[in-house]
């Protein structure tokens, strides 16, 4: 094994094993995926914003506190690329079917539970100003009739992700966007016969977008191609892969938990400050998107060349994928901090079109200097996403979990105390989360170096010791 790469390393970064050439062919799919919904949701908030300022408003606080409702199965199912990738890896194909098999019977099961939590949309809500809140209840409730898809979806997209197949999932993902901006445009403003709903036409275009996704892969998955990787016949319950699914994916949900509910927090907690401020940081979060949101698709990559080599008995290419998808990384979200600090008001174009010019003046101001915090914590965002998705293709959740258990509450309450006891306003707020991303993409990086992640595997041990031989 040492020898064997030790000759790759006389190749070029760009054509060795996870060199450049393998690392962009998985995650420039996955770029497109993730950038797809990036624009999906540009539009919409453009959209929105065109409509109402009110509806731009509340729709990012609504939208994170159903995305905190979903975090935790979705971050079990979306956990399912692990498996598949480290069994891939294995040479193990007949466990990849029970494996996806396992996180589809949790969305299953979460269809009805989420449609049950309708009526509680009012109570969480309660706390903002009645005109607010009454979009965010709409947006709330209507979205929740797609929680299900969402879960279902992560553990079919896995099968192909986990395997490298990635540019399967762009084709049905971009597909999805482009029927949600179709259906936003309708159902928003009223268009082609439909009514004009505003806000809730949002969410219900989002709706049958992520459903679209659930029919499109269950076609993909029952293609005679597949046979091999037991997906019709390993639909039943596994007890025993199940619990591990939980074992290593229910840290990862947690975490993803903690941190959504952490951040939709902090946007409740900037609301109190008005509407104007809370419009501000839904717009500089909103352009960040761009940079960040493809980002997910390079720590998918990662995560995916991480297990499979780990699968493989092959720690020392999964360090090298590592590496290299941190130069890309690194390069990208540099590039992006420049353009926050010298041309916001290009980023912001696009929603100033439609919107109300003398509206829009303080919005555009405020959100430029907002802007600014955002490329200071750029490059560790960058930390935290190629760091994070490489301890989470080895298996090493739990520790991710403490540190977000630990780091979260603290920027909230921070956050919190500043504006109830010491006046403190949106500039506080935005100085208390850059540290958080900041503190967080170090502790990360630390973990990373110290380097237990090289033992670890979430698949049986036999298979790996096979694969090795």
């Amino acid at each position: 094994m040492n020898s064997a790469v030790d000759s790759q390393e006389r190749t070029s970064w760009w054509s060795r094993p996870c060199g450049g050439r393998e690392v962009l062919l998985l995650a420039v799919p996955l770029f497109v995926s993730t950038a797809s919904w990036t624009v999906m949701n540009f539009i919409d908030r453009m959209f929105l914003l065109w409509h109402s300022e009110e509806a731009v408003a509340a729709v990012l606080p609504a939208g994170m506190v159903h995305f905190a409702m979903i975090s935790f199965p979705l971050g079990i199912a979306a956990y399912t690329n692990t498996f598949v990738a480290q069994y891939y890896g294995a040479g193990s194909l007949r466990r990849i079917g029970p494996a996806v098999w396992q996180g589809l019977h949790l969305g299953l099961v979460c269809v009805p539970l989420y449609l049950a939590l309708i009526p509680l949309a009012p109570w969480i809500f309660a706390g903002h100003a009645r005109l607010l809140a009454d979009q965010e209840v709409l947006f709330f409730r209507t979205a929740l009739f797609g929680a299900g898809a969402e879960i279902i979806a992560a553990s079919m997209a896995a099968f192909f992700t986990g395997r490298g197949a990635t540019w399967v999932v762009m084709l049905v993902d971009s597909s999805a966007w482009l029927l949600n901006i179709v259906l936003d445009y309708a159902w928003i403003f009223g268009h082609f016969g439909l009514p004009s709903l505003g806000i809730q036409g949002a969410a219900l275009a989002t709706v049958v977008a992520l459903w679209w996704r659930v029919a499109v892969y269950s076609i993909l998955l029952m293609l005679p191609r597949f046979r091999r990787y037991n997906i019709r016949r390993g639909w039943r319950f596994d007890p025993s892969l199940f619990w591990r699914l939980l074992r290593y994916g229910g840290p990862s949900g947690l975490q993803m938990l903690v941190e959504v509910a952490g951040f939709t927090l902090f946007l409740l907690v900037v609301g109190v400050l008005g509407e104007d401020a809370l419009a501000a940081t839904n717009l500089a979060f909103n352009v960040n998107c761009l940079a960040f949101v493809p980002m997910l698709g390079l720590g998918i990559a990662l995560s995916t060349l991480v297990g499979q080599q780990l699968g493989r008995g092959h720690p020392e290419l999964a360090a090298r994928a590592t590496m290299t998808a941190l130069s890309m990384a690194l390069c990208y979200m540099g590039t992006m901090a420049l353009i926050y600090v010298l041309f916001p008001g290009v980023l912001l174009l696009g929603h100033e079109w439609g919107a109300s010019p003398a509206e829009f003046h303080q919005l555009r101001a405020t959100t430029a200097i907002l802007l600014r915090f955002v490329a200071a914590y750029c490059l560790f965002d960058a930390l935290n996403v190629i760091f994070a998705g490489a301890l989470k293709g080895a298996g090493d959740t739990r520790f991710i979990m403490i540190v977000s258990l630990l780091l979260t509450p603290i920027p909230v309450a921070a956050a919190w105390v500043g504006i109830h006891f010491f006046g403190l306003g949106l500039i506080w707020c935005w100085i208390v989360i850059t540290l958080w991303i900041c503190i967080s993409g170090l502790i990360y990086l630390a973990r990373y170096v110290q380097g237990r992640w090289r033992q670890m595997r979430v698949i049986e041990p036999e298979l790996i010791h096979d694969a090795a031989r």
